[in-house]
Order: structure tokens, then sequence, then C-alpha cells
């Protein structure tokens, strides 16, 4: 263990490994809390890693340059949206319409809105153009940002905190709003909050994280193709 140990530390393998074992760590406290929404893997693993940034003095450029493996593996995991929307193309067939509507009211609420408590607060044209797709997927959001003039930074830690938020709040939320549904469920949490909240509908039930997943990337599509004609429009 000493001499693995002290290959990693050279290496540009520790950050990797500290990001695996920080989610490892996330997913066993999840687990341990009875499948808590507020104990999301995700929260626990940032935390871990912020915590172990601070105190080991790295900056954040040295952590991406060995943990961007995981960010390389977004775009597979994207495309790999496309697998259930095929596997499922017959019972999506016959909800097109619904669905259709839904997601459309989905993707201008999430653009509308943010844009809106956006200008209310004063944000300048740059931070505004990173807000705007917020509920998009990381790889899309951020070429959308990068096309449009925005702080692709910005826009990922804005789309992980919008996850992240949507993982915890959709199944009280739904619950009170007594949607009984799983497919509405899951779409209504992939348009909302992408893959962390698709990642969260799959641990509750099958059905949603598929329609989910569905909604996630169906959602990525049509906000780049709205983004841009709404932010022209408004800013």
């Amino acid at each position: 263990m000493t001499e693995i140990w002290s290959y990693l530390r050279q290496g540009e393998l520790l950050w990797l490994t500290a990001t695996l074992l920080a989610y490892l760590c996330g997913d066993r406290l999840f687990r341990l809390s009875g499948r808590s929404p507020l104990v999301n893997p995700v929260l626990v693993a940032i935390v871990i890693l912020g915590a172990a940034l601070i105190l080991s003095g790295t900056r954040y450029d040295t952590y991406f340059e060995g943990a961007q493996f995981v960010h390389f593996m977004l775009g597979p995991a994207t495309v790999s949206l496309a697998v259930p929307l095929w596997a499922n193309r017959t019972r999506v067939g016959r909800v097109m319409l619904p669905m259709g509507a839904a997601l459309l009211v989905g993707s201008m609420v999430a653009l509308l809105s943010a844009l809106g408590m956006g200008m209310a607060l004063g944000l300048d044209r740059t931070a505004l153009v990173s807000l705007a797709s917020k509920s998009v997927t990381a790889p899309v959001a951020i070429g959308i940002t990068e096309e449009l003039g925005g702080a692709p930074t910005l826009t990922a830690v804005l789309v992980i905190l919008t996850g992240i938020i949507g993982a915890i709040v959709v199944t009280p939320l739904f619950n009170l709003a007594r949607l009984t549904d799983w497919r509405a469920r899951g779409f209504s949490a992939g348009v909302a909050s992408h893959g962390i909240g698709t990642a969260r509908a799959f641990q509750v039930n099958e059905t949603a994280g598929t329609f989910s997943g569905i909604g996630m990337g169906l959602n990525a599509v049509l906000t780049a193709i709205l983004a841009p004609i709404v932010i022209r429009l408004i800013l």
C-alpha cells in the first residue's frame, strides 16, 4: 500500500483517485442514511474534495489536470443518453404530444426564470449568459456558454448546483404535488436537473430514471436551439 500511495501522490492519478474515493464515500454515506436525498453523493464528494484542496493548498487547475479524465467521460455519458430514448421509443411515441409540450414549457421556464432572476439581481451580460443553461447537462451547457460569450467555469458551477438542489427537492416536491406517474416525475426531474437529477430518479424508480434520462437529453437539444434565440432577444 505504501508503494501504491507513493506512486499516486507523485503522479496525475492522485486527484483522479481522490475524486473517485470522494464519490464512493458520498455513495456510502447516502446508503447509510437510508438513501436520504439530503445526503446527495455528489454534494458529499464536492465537500470532501473542497476540504482536501483547501487543506493541502492545492490550486484548482492542478486538481483539474489530474481529474480531467472524469471531465472527458462526460461527453460519452451524454451521448449514451440516446440509449434509453431508443430502447423506450414505443413508450415515448405514445406520449409524444404531452411530452413535447412539457419539454417546451420546462425548457422555456428554466431559461426565462434564470435570466429573470439574474436581471433582477443586476448581473452583467456575461453572468446572465453563464446562468441561462444551468438546467442542461454540463458538456452541452458549457458549449452553449462558450458560443454565446459567457464564462464556462461559472456555468459548470451553476449546473452542478442546479443538479444537486434538484436531486434534493424533487421527491418531496412531487409527493407534495401528489404527482404519482413515474414517467412524469422522471421526465420533470431530467428537464429541471439534468444528470444529477436523473441519478436520483434511478435511485427512486427505474421508470422514473429512464424518463428522466430522456428528458435530460431532449432538454439539452432544445436548450441549445432556444438559448441563442432567447438571449439575443432579451440581452
